[in-house]
């Protein structure tokens, strides 16, 4: 990567904060995003939306295990595979103090939220069909853009958390095609 090009990262993260600065202390924002990135740690929200979408049928309550699984795979993947290839640094060492955070103890890039999220959206989609995509990435948005919004992740961080989990569900959905 170039001078420059680190240089265009620098100024769409300075861009986005500031964007997301213009939101930050209106009260609606800050609870959906705060809830959202509390929601976020652990892929809580999706092992919750693997349960609940299991409780519809024999078939969805299959389904939830091998989503759990999948879920935790891309952590590992992600946590403890790619954040290693990158050191870099947080944007606050604790987050913004007007929105308490648990501190990952990994690296900043990419966002690991933003991953699982849109791997979670990926897979969720393939199994409930386009119509459900909207709904999907809707929530995968919101739960990436919380950690830009707490200050614990730069934008460039959440973007690229959303590309790995979209990769990466594509290979889960491919695996999940070839052992069918």
């Amino acid at each position: 990567m170039s001078l420059h090009d680190l240089k265009a990262v620098e100024s769409f993260d300075a861009w986005a904060d500031a964007q997301l600065e213009r939101l930050r202390g209106h009260r609606a924002a800050d609870v959906v995003f705060t809830t959202a990135s509390e929601l976020g740690d652990f892929s809580l929200i999706w092992h919750f939306v693997g349960a609940v979408r299991g409780l519809t049928s024999d078939h969805h309550a299959n389904q939830a295990f091998i989503f759990s699984a999948l879920i935790g795979a891309e952590s590992l993947i992600v946590n403890q595979g790619i954040k290693r290839l990158f050191r870099r640094t947080r944007p606050t060492e604790t987050g913004d103090p007007r929105y308490p955070v648990r501190k990952p103890s990994t690296s900043s890039f990419p966002s690991g939220h933003a991953s699982s999220a849109f791997f979670a959206a990926s897979i969720l989609t393939a199994w409930g069909g386009a119509v459900t995509a909207p709904a999907w990435f809707a929530l995968a948005g919101v739960v990436g853009t919380s950690r830009a919004y707490v200050r614990i992740h730069h934008p460039s961080d959440v973007v690229g958390g959303a590309v790995v989990g979209l990769v990466l569900g594509q290979a889960a959905l491919a695996a999940l095609r070839a052992i069918r």
